[in-house]
C-alpha cells in the first residue's frame, strides 16, 4: 500500500537574504523549524538545511533497512546506532553520502555484517533515491 508524506515550506525573500520554515509535517512530529541559505552552506547557527534532513531521512531508512535484513537472516539486531553526514558543495549539490553504523547483534560475525550493511546502503528507498549522489561511503562496525 503506498503512503503520502507532506511537508509544508513557506519562503520569503531572495535566495541570499531570504528565509524559510518548514512549517510542519502532516504527522506532527515535528515542525516549525527554520531554513536559510546561510544555515545551508555555511554555519547553521540553529537553523537547518534541506541537507541535514536527508542525512535524517537516511540515517533512519538505512537503519530499517539493515534490522530488516539482519532478521530476515534469522540474527536481529539488538541496537544499531547510524549516523549520515551529507556533504553540500554550492553550485554542485549534494556530493557525498558518509554512513557510520555500529552494531550489537548476537551470532552474526563482522564480514555477515558489513555485508548485511551493503545491502542495506544500497536497497533502503532513501539510498535509492539519491543514487545520483557520486560518492556514497559505508563504514560498519560490529560491537558485540
Amino acid at each position: 500500500m503506498a503512503t503520502d508524506r507532506t511537508a509544508k515550506v513557506t519562503w520569503a525573500g531572495s535566495l541570499m537574504e531570504g528565509a524559510g520554515q518548514i512549517e510542519g509535517v502532516d504527522s506532527g512530529a515535528f515542525g516549525p523549524l527554520d531554513v536559510t541559505w546561510a544555515s545551508r552552506a555555511e554555519s547553521p547557527e540553529g537553523r537547518t538545511s534541506p541537507e541535514e534532513l536527508i542525512a535524517a531521512a537516511w540515517a533512519a531508512c538505512f537503519s530499517m533497512a539493515l534490522s530488516h535484513g539482519l532478521a530476515g537472516a534469522g540474527t536481529p539486531a539488538e541496537r544499531l546506532e547510524a549516523s549520515v553526514t551529507v556533504t553540500f558543495q554550492p553550485g554542485e549539490g549534494i556530493t557525498k553520502g558518509a554512513i557510520v553504523v555500529v552494531g550489537t547483534v548476537p551470532g552474526v560475525d563482522h564480514d555477515a555484517f558489513v555485508e548485511a550493511a551493503e545491502g542495506a546502503k544500497v536497497n533502503c528507498p532513501v539510498s535509492k533515491a539519491l543514487t545520483g549522489v557520486p560518492e556514497v561511503t559505508l563504514d560498519a562496525t560490529l560491537a558485540n
